[in-house]
């Protein structure tokens, strides 16, 4: 995984990396007397104290530790990153590798294609220019 910092993106260097990660947590995930069911969906990724799963909270609290912990250790400091951050970040990876904008709409869950494209998917320079070097390969 390549994490860039100051334009807030993570980036995995390939899906089987990505897979391996959730294995990992999955293998390592502390035992439950009873496994949680919510909506019909089990075996969380993540659990709290109380063996429920983790929620939008927890996980603020988890990116705060990491954030103050790097900082405190790092002469270059790190811009606040939140959870939220990675939902652009996932939006903008799908859009650069070409996922269909209205799948990418769904999997969001937004009702407007526009937050979609215009608030969650941040593209630049660079991004353009390589699509105008992909449409070039073409002609």
């Amino acid at each position: 995984m390549i994490i860039d910092f100051k334009e807030k993106y993570c980036y995995y260097t390939s899906k089987d990396e990505v897979y391996e990660c959730f294995e990992q947590i999955v293998k390592n995930r502390k035992k439950v007397r009873v496994e949680p069911i919510i909506d019909e969906y089990s075996r969380f990724l993540f659990l709290d104290k109380k063996d429920m799963p983790e929620v939008a909270l927890h996980w603020e609290k988890h990116f705060q530790w990491a954030l103050g912990k790097y900082n405190r250790t790092h002469e270059e400091q790190m811009p606040k990153i939140t959870p939220h951050v990675c939902r652009h970040t996932y939006c903008s990876n799908m859009a650069k590798a070409g996922m269909n904008p209205k799948a990418l709409q769904y999997l969001m869950g937004h009702s407007d294609i526009g937050v979609t494209l215009n608030v969650y998917t941040h593209l630049g320079l660079i991004d353009a220019k390589e699509e105008m070097n992909r449409i070039a390969k073409l002609a």
